[in-house]
């Protein structure tokens, strides 16, 4: 179960979340750990595209700790506009059910502020648990 998942609008806080998800087990299917600098560029990034009013990043709360990201911000596929999802979970909160958790959330936040008709998500191939995440939760793969 994945206990109580709730979303909170990323905030200038939540930097050392994302050092703490900068481990080999989180990033091993986004190329890896990153340095401290682009980690901070990073987060500046989520702050600055939510000012922008062009991407809605969200820190995941698991009963009440921090457990990982998910957001959704526009882009480009195939010459289309469409917004895209990306998230991760912390090793301690994965396989209880968090990202399925969070991403209904996040179609909710999508539904309610998309500007465009289309969500994608481009989870690596060998990352078997968010393309079932995907499927799941009614992503049509496309290529």
């Amino acid at each position: 179960m994945p206990g109580t998942v709730t979303l909170s609008m990323w905030s200038d806080q939540d930097e050392p979340l994302l050092a703490l998800a900068n481990a080999p087990a989180v990033t091993r299917h986004l190329n890896g750990p990153e340095s401290a600098a682009a980690l901070h560029e990073r987060h500046r990034r989520y702050l600055r595209l939510q000012d922008q009013g062009t991407a809605r990043m969200f820190r995941i709360d698991r009963d009440g700790a921090p457990a990982g990201s998910i957001g959704w911000w526009r882009s480009e596929w195939s010459g289309d506009a469409v917004h895209e999802a990306g998230w991760f979970v912390l090793p301690e909160a994965q396989g209880r059910g968090v990202a399925a958790e969070a991403l209904r959330l996040l179609l909710v936040d999508v539904a309610e502020h998309a500007v465009h008709e289309r969500l994608a998500a481009f989870p690596a191939v060998g990352n078997a648990a968010s393309n079932a995440l995907c499927r799941r939760s009614g992503f049509l793969l496309e290529g």
